[in-house]
């Protein structure tokens, strides 16, 4: 690679991070209005070097020089003498200059008072620091599910970007303090473009209504199917009731989360046990915690494939601990002991520090059994 190369991407000027949406025609746009005041310049400018090489009879360049301060109004000395003529000229270039600039400027400044201009150049600087993000997430609607979804990313450094039609987004994201945000309707195409979601890890849609995280959801497979993504999006949503929870998994949501059905369960378990802190609040969804839990599926082609769980020598190898096995049947096993067999396309919940748990991750998906155990 070039140093130039190196540089660019050092800098994110690489076509990587080109934004999928263009809003150059939009601006371009905008910026037609500009023409005429523009070709006003010029045409005085053209006028008032005309007027005074026929009147005084400067060369090119003094007409030239002359005309620019005359119209300016910066006040210079003359170039050369100019003839009684020349003078009268002046009055009348000035007189249109004047009329014209405050023509221009009353022009200029309604384009601006409009905000149309302005919103578009802070949306295209905005899609343009989206295009850098990698792996990140989408939340489609601003809630209070957003507002403290959007704390814990923050405090855990994951990359977001918030998408909601409302007008006043730009305030809420200054006060709620959203890195990223998009002013559109989430389930639309130049919304997708936007938020870069080509390369974003998963999205997550949570709208009251059940009607706008189903076409969020058939939207973004849609999407990933077009696109011929190898790895599937994460899709996780809300819902209110066990038939629309049915109904979101059904086409294709990967987790939906009943917020009264959490609520509910906490409570219950507080109630029954008032004095017993919640461990996994406290260890698993604090920022830095020391522990961290995991489900891993295992791979057709892992080593660890029809074993049993005392043969993988796990908490041997990587310091971690499995608490729980899923079977490809979707049965879940709690606890389970160590004659239990590992088969296939099941789901390890592993529990460990957050370096356990990416080795036990390596360990998993290695296709070969580990050198430590291959004369055990």
């Amino acid at each position: 690679m070039s140093l130039i190369k190196k540089i660019k991407k050092f800098l994110h000027w690489t076509d990587e991070s080109k934004p999928e949406y263009d809003l150059n025609t939009e601006l371009y746009q905008q910026l037609k209005a500009f023409r005429l005041p523009l070709i006003f310049v010029v045409l005085m400018m053209l006028f008032g070097t005309l007027g005074y090489m026929i009147t005084s009879g400067f060369t090119l360049i003094d007409a030239i020089y002359q005309a620019g301060m005359t119209f300016t109004t910066v006040g210079f000395t003359e170039v050369s003498q100019i003839t009684t003529t020349g003078r009268l000229f002046t009055i009348v270039f000035i007189l249109i200059g004047f009329c014209l600039f405050t023509f221009s400027m009353g022009l200029v400044i309604e384009i601006i008072k409009k905000g149309v201009l302005t919103r578009i150049l802070k949306e295209r600087s905005m899609i343009y620091k989206i295009a850098r993000l990698k792996n990140h997430f989408v939340i489609c609607y601003h809630n209070l599910y957003t507002i403290e979804l959007s704390r814990q990313f923050r405090e855990n450094h994951i990359p977001f970007v918030v998408i909601d039609s409302r007008e006043d987004l730009a305030q809420i994201a200054e006060t709620y303090k959203y890195p990223y945000y998009i002013i559109d309707e989430p389930h639309t195409q130049s919304a997708i473009l936007k938020s870069h979601l080509s390369s974003a890890k998963g999205l997550i849609t949570l709208s009251p209504h059940i009607a706008d995280n189903i076409a969020l959801i058939a939207t973004v497979r849609l999407y990933e199917k077009e696109l011929g993504r190898i790895k599937p999006y994460f899709i996780m949503t809300n819902s209110d009731n066990d038939n629309d929870t049915q109904k979101l998994i059904k086409l294709g949501a990967d987790s939906v989360v009943s917020p009264s059905k959490l609520v509910a369960q906490r409570i219950s378990a507080m109630s029954v046990r008032p004095d017993m802190e919640n461990i996994l609040e406290q260890f698993l969804y604090k920022k830095d915690s020391p522990i961290d839990m995991e489900e891993i599926r295992v791979p057709e082609a892992s080593w660890m494939r029809f074993k049993r769980i005392k043969e993988t020598h796990l908490r041997k190898l990587t310091n971690a601990d499995i608490v729980g096995i899923t079977d490809q049947n979707g049965k879940f096993n709690p606890m389970p002991n160590g004659d239990t067999l590992i088969g296939t396309s099941s789901k390890l919940l592993v529990i460990g520090t957050a370096e356990s748990i990416r080795a036990t991750k390596r360990l998993i998906f290695s296709k070969y059994k580990p050198e430590e155990l291959k004369y055990v």
